[in-house]
């Protein structure tokens, strides 16, 4: 994480700062609870030939919208080499098939071309716009594939 968030180009988009500390980076990763109260979370992602951490991709509840978000981080180095669609398909069947949810919501930064065309490969539709941490965004929205309507 501590590596992940040092590159400005990797957060560029994000909202968020470096740590400051390897220590704070580790303890952020120890009190972050989500997966045990809601079973789900920001995952490592590893490349199956070596098992190398490429970066992170999961879902995130946010209990003061009753809703679940996806979002991804990766190295610069495994930019545009599909991980980031990859993992985010396999994410949002785990959120679809066994977390029952009825859909998945996206936050990303308008600028953050690469990020968009992400997300509407997975899906991701009726955008709206969003106040993403002061930036002009957008919010996406997919409806659970396997839920009869």
């Amino acid at each position: 994480m501590y590596g992940l968030n040092l590159d400005p180009e990797v957060i560029r988009y994000t909202g968020d700062g470096p740590f400051p500390s390897v220590a704070e980076a580790r303890d952020f990763l120890e009190r972050y609870d989500v997966y045990k109260r809601y079973g789900m979370g920001r995952l490592a992602v590893l490349r199956r030939e070596d098992g190398r951490w490429l970066g992170w991709c999961g879902l995130k509840y946010h209990p003061d919208k009753d809703a679940v978000d996806l979002g991804y981080r990766f190295f610069r180095e495994f930019w545009g080499q599909g991980y980031a669609t990859e993992s985010g398909k396999s994410c949002l069947e785990y959120g679809f098939r066994t977390l029952k949810l009825e859909e998945i919501i996206a936050h990303v930064i308008k600028a953050n071309l690469a990020s968009v065309r992400v997300l509407e490969k997975l899906g991701f539709s009726n955008w709206t716009p969003h106040n993403f941490d002061g930036h002009e965004g957008m919010q996406g929205m997919i409806k659970n594939p396997y839920f009869v309507q």
